[in-house]
């Protein structure tokens, strides 16, 4: 929660009102967060592989966001409504084969991404951790062609030595 408190302190991502889904969410203190800051008149949609503990304002649904199966429970939660941020902090499980670990993020953001298209309403935000290395600057160059602008981040709580990044995409589609 630690990193996502620092990129709301500096980037005011999160606000009440807001429609919000977070990927990768389990254990769900990303999604605590937003929950907190959207309040009542906002929504936050939660989807994981793991299961997750109620959180109050928090829809959750239980699946593979990739699968058709979860991408359809997930739309029709949402309805024809479409949403001010999506936001990730998902990683693979690693294999301990820095190349292997890597295309595995890179699919896992492309996959990310292509949801982030479906959900997300003009000028929309989506935050995604990634790592440093192959594919990153293509994913830069694809992200700022369908964003206002993109920053990679690196909040204080993620470790110096970490490759761990944050790319934050604001206003899409202008």
């Amino acid at each position: 929660m630690f990193k996502l408190e620092q990129i709301q302190a500096k980037e005011k991502l999160l606000a009440p009102g807001a429609k919000v889904v977070d990927l990768g969410s389990s254990p769900g203190s990303w999604s605590q967060l937003a929950a907190a800051v959207v309040g009542p008149a906002g929504r936050v949609w939660a989807v994981d592989l793991l299961p997750m503990e109620a959180i109050p304002g928090v829809e959750f649904v239980l699946g593979d966001f990739t699968s058709a199966e979860t991408r359809t429970r997930l739309a029709e939660s949402i309805g024809t409504e479409k949403v001010d941020l999506v936001m990730s902090d998902m990683a693979p499980n690693i294999s301990g084969n820095r190349v292997v670990d890597q295309a595995r993020t890179m699919g896992l953001l492309d996959e990310a991404l292509e949801l982030a298209r479906e959900v997300l309403r003009p000028g929309g935000h989506f935050l995604m951790k990634a790592f440093q290395g192959e594919g990153i600057e293509q994913l830069r160059s694809t992200l700022r062609a369908e964003f206002g602008t993109v920053k990679l981040l690196k909040p204080k709580a993620s470790r110096a030595e970490s490759r761990e990044i944050y790319l934050l995409a604001r206003n899409y589609g202008m």
